[in-house]
């Protein structure tokens, strides 16, 4: 007798076995065959919920590709200067360039002729970091090439305090300030804590 049938007075139904309760036991090649039916079912319904999450995705995807000798923008990755929670908070995208396209790399990534400023970056990358030559102007930036990092970030500088307020947390009355950051419109000014921005940045503050 089975350890199990001792102690409960029953015997022990396996977790595998899907079929309704009952004390009905099934062994061997019969047991084997219904949970190999209901895995391939499972499998069968994750088939079609991938299918559709991939049809759903393909009608928003944009087919892009560029030649060789074609001329792109790179998209980098501002961030704020300033950390909140230990964590520095990104800004809105901007592209540098434009630059040439020198080949193709596998199916989605180009190599681009980057200048000497940027040699301590990869040279290939995937296509959605790319945009072509006449994409909205306006987000170009000519960032100083040399303070882009590896993985396409920069730190932005503040350009001026447009506000300040004081805010409640946890029962201490803490100033925050308005800041436009340097290269982004005043929409996208972010609210800062002013002690770090006060520490960091002092000449903000200066009459």
């Amino acid at each position: 007798m089975a350890p199990f049938e001792l102690l409960y007075g029953r015997k022990c139904r396996a977790p595998i076995y899907w079929e309704e309760v009952g004390e009905r036991m099934i062994e061997g090649p019969e047991l084997v065959q219904i949970t190999n039916e209901k895995v391939s079912v499972a499998r069968e319904k994750l088939k079609e919920a991938q299918s559709r999450q991939k049809s759903y995705a393909d009608r928003h995807r944009r087919e892009l590709e560029f030649n060789e000798g074609d001329r792109v923008f790179l998209k980098v990755s501002p961030c704020r200067g300033v950390r909140r929670f230990g964590i520095k908070g990104k800004l809105s995208p901007r592209f540098i360039g434009p630059f040439e396209i020198l080949d193709r790399v596998g199916e989605s990534s180009y190599r681009l002729a980057l200048p000497p400023q940027l040699s301590h970056v990869h040279n290939v990358f995937h296509i959605s970091l790319l945009r072509g030559y006449n994409y909205h102007p306006l987000h170009v930036v000519n960032y100083p090439l040399h303070l882009i990092h590896e993985d396409l970030s920069l730190e932005e500088e503040p350009e001026a305090i447009l506000d300040r307020q004081e805010r409640v947390m946890r029962r201490k009355t803490i100033p925050f300030v308005k800041v436009l950051w340097k290269n982004h419109s005043a929409r996208e000014a972010t609210w800062e804590m002013e002690d770090p921005i006060r520490s960091q940045y002092p000449n903000m503050f200066t009459s």
